[in-house]
């Protein structure tokens, strides 16, 4: 059995994905799979609606957007990977004393390179009864420039993934003062294909499920260092340490899912902010978007 890939982009929260190509997992399910580059978050979607690659990987807001533009719109997730948001609010001052309600005020650097930590954060602020209007945002950089900004004193706060988190606080450029983790289950990742790929490719995403469940088992029972030795390959560009500091940190915040079943509550925590930021216009049901046939 055959498959075609799409990675969403490459991100460190990503590594139990790599993890379950580098261990292989999948060919011990009898499946093979091509792992293809997306050279942006967005692209793997439309290449599941035009049938240029069977699969991929990513969030779940991907299904609810189509779905919220065309009522007939064949996407649909499953298999849960990353159950909880991977970012954090990173600046100066003691994380102890930090709140949300404290964020009017501080110029904040937000993500650019993709929506939902933006949304999610809204969402949050507005739980805690702050308007996002009232944030003095600075948008459209990266996380990279964010970082540097938050180096020379340009930003108080920046939205950021890791590495850049374990950057920042080994350069003495600012700590941990959000983790948005700490809000609970919120379905980040799941795989994502459209409805006509999962019926001819049947046999083999059951088998990706499966390899994908003994991965988040493994993931659970070893260490982030033995976890960045499998998938250090596919992140030339992060040090050894640094990627293994950033692995831990995911594993201590519960970052990952246990089971590959796609959580109702983490479902519904996200499709509760996508509405809330306006990225969708109503709330679709669990249902209409997650393929519940993969479920254990």
């Amino acid at each position: 059995m055959h498959v075609k890939l799409s990675e969403n982009f490459c991100a460190v929260f990503y590594a139990p994905f790599y993890a379950t190509q580098a261990l292989g997992f999948y060919g011990s399910e009898g499946v093979e799979v091509e792992l293809i580059n997306s050279p942006a978050p967005a692209v793997a979607a439309a290449g599941l609606l035009d049938g240029s690659i069977d699969i991929s990987w990513g969030g779940p807001m991907r299904v609810m957007k189509v779905l919220d533009d065309d009522p007939r719109s064949p996407l649909v997730c499953f298999c849960e990977v990353a159950s909880r948001d991977p970012f954090f609010l990173v600046g100066k001052g003691d994380r102890s004393a930090f709140r949300l309600t404290d964020l009017p005020g501080p110029k904040v650097g937000t993500v650019s390179e993709v929506p939902t930590p933006w949304l999610c954060l809204q969402h949050d602020l507005r739980l805690q009864g702050v308007d996002p209007a009232q944030i003095d945002c600075v948008a459209g950089r990266t996380m990279a420039d964010n970082l540097e900004a938050l180096r020379q004193g340009e930003l108080d706060v920046v939205q950021m993934f890791e590495p850049y988190v374990s950057m920042a606080q080994r350069t003495g450029a600012g700590e941990v003062l959000y983790a948005a983790n700490s809000r609970g289950p919120t379905v980040y990742t799941t795989f994502l294909a459209n409805r006509d790929s999962v019926r001819r490719n049947r046999a083999a995403f059951d088998a990706m499920v499966r390899a994908t469940r003994h991965t988040l088992t493994w993931v659970a029972e070893h260490s982030a260092d033995e976890l960045a030795d499998a998938v250090a390959p596919y992140y030339p560009h992060v040090a050894r340490e640094l990627l293994a500091g950033s692995l831990q940190r995911y594993r201590d915040a519960g970052l990952w899912a246990r089971t590959p079943d796609v959580s109702r509550q983490g479902f519904a925590r996200l499709a509760d902010s996508l509405k809330s930021g306006g990225f969708i216009s109503r709330l679709h049901a669990y249902e209409d978007c997650v393929d519940q046939s993969f479920a254990s």
